[in-house]
């Protein structure tokens, strides 16, 4: 990230903490239930794992990957899947774990194809909802933070595969990328 323009939008210490506050709740809703989160991959493999670690209940951990942006900052529009979950999900509680929900195509793409596995219940968790460019009725249930607009890499979040590792979340200047 050198050439790019960047600024921090949330510093680890404030994401950590909401991860944290997130848990709480999530553990709070579902005591005493059968639980999956469901961590899509890439980008919410790192918010998974802090998530799942914080719960303070039992749970069960499942990935699954979807794509629809390539190697471009817009979506394809189309959507494939490339790795199931692979867990039963008839009579569960899941909880879909995504790192930004933008458009909602994905998302609400693959909370239907989940929903004919006659779970008990399917809620969104999202670290980021961004609704600048919001296409699709999706809703998260569990929001870390909500962000009018802007591109956002840092902590799981990417472009082009690039900055995942970043332990912040920054806002980058999309014309210097």
């Amino acid at each position: 990230m050198n050439r790019e323009r960047k600024s921090i939008l949330y510093d680890k210490e404030r994401i950590d903490r909401r991860v944290k506050e997130l848990a709480k709740i999530i553990s709070r809703d579902y005591e005493g239930r059968d639980l999956l989160l469901v961590g899509i991959l890439k980008g919410a493999f790192i918010f998974l794992a802090d998530l799942s670690r914080s719960l303070s209940i039992p749970h069960s951990l499942d990935f699954a990957r979807l794509a629809s942006y390539g190697s471009q900052a817009q979506s394809s529009g189309i959507i494939e899947i490339r790795k199931d979950i692979e867990m039963p999900l008839e009579g569960k509680d899941v909880i879909l774990v995504e790192d930004i929900v933008d458009t909602g195509t994905t998302l609400a793409f693959f909370q239907k194809k989940i929903l004919q596995r006659n779970p008990r219940s399917v809620k969104i968790c999202a670290l980021i909802d961004k609704k600048e460019r919001r296409e699709v009725e999706c809703n998260a249930h569990y929001v870390g933070f909500s962000v009018e607009r802007g591109f956002i890499v840092g902590y799981g979040l990417d472009f082009n595969e690039k900055y995942r590792y970043l332990p912040d979340i920054y806002i980058i200047d999309e014309s210097t990328l």
